[in-house]
């Protein structure tokens, strides 16, 4: 109910309820625990290297929230790789996490600014030696050894003033900042 009227009487900048938005980053000042939250897919394999994951529930604001319907994702390989095109790879979804992220971080933190953003176009480049995942060479990383991310900006505001907005991305999407610096990610069989 509150949500809802927020949303009526807040202002937007960037399609961002600014109102709402401080709102609740006073929440979380007030009661931190507020702030954690716990997200979560589950994965199924079809066949080959085709297999579905699903986002649905996760944990945020003291509550479990499943309101939405499931996503579901389908991936897959590219046949030179043994698939058969049925989604895309785990590496693209990747950088589509990458995209999604930043791209938000920049438009909310644009809005909390006061800053008008007509339009934000980017372009992810993922440069993968696929020796490494294939076994091949234990010199290979098996990993992305560089990505690329272009912006282009239409907005009001100086070139300088662009390049701040993506530092501004950079700093504060979770998906950049949890694939450039180390975080804990235990894989093990689950005995449930």
């Amino acid at each position: 109910m509150a949500k809802e009227m927020a949303q009526k009487k807040g202002k937007f900048v960037n399609g961002v309820n600014v109102d709402q938005l401080f709102g609740t980053i006073d929440m979380i000042k007030e009661k931190p625990e507020i702030a954690r939250f716990k997200f979560r897919a589950t994965n199924r394999w079809i066949a080959g290297t085709h297999n579905q994951a699903t986002v649905k529930d996760f944990y945020g604001a003291l509550k479990e929230d499943s309101s939405r319907e499931p996503m579901v994702f389908k991936i897959d390989e590219p046949p030179v790789l043994c698939g058969m095109n049925l989604g895309a790879n785990p590496v693209e979804y990747l950088l589509v996490a990458l995209s999604g992220c930043l791209t938000t971080s920049m438009i909310a933190h644009a809005a909390a600014r006061g800053i008008e953003i007509r339009k934000v176009e980017s372009r992810y480049e993922g440069d993968l030696d696929v020796r490494g995942f294939l076994g091949i060479s234990d010199e290979v990383p098996v990993a992305y050894q560089k990505i690329g991310v272009y912006f282009n900006i239409d907005a009001d505001i100086s070139e300088d003033q662009k390049e701040e907005l993506v530092k501004m991305a950079k700093k504060y999407s979770p998906v950049f900042n949890s694939i450039t610096k180390p975080i804990s990610v235990s894989v093990q069989l689950d005995r449930s």
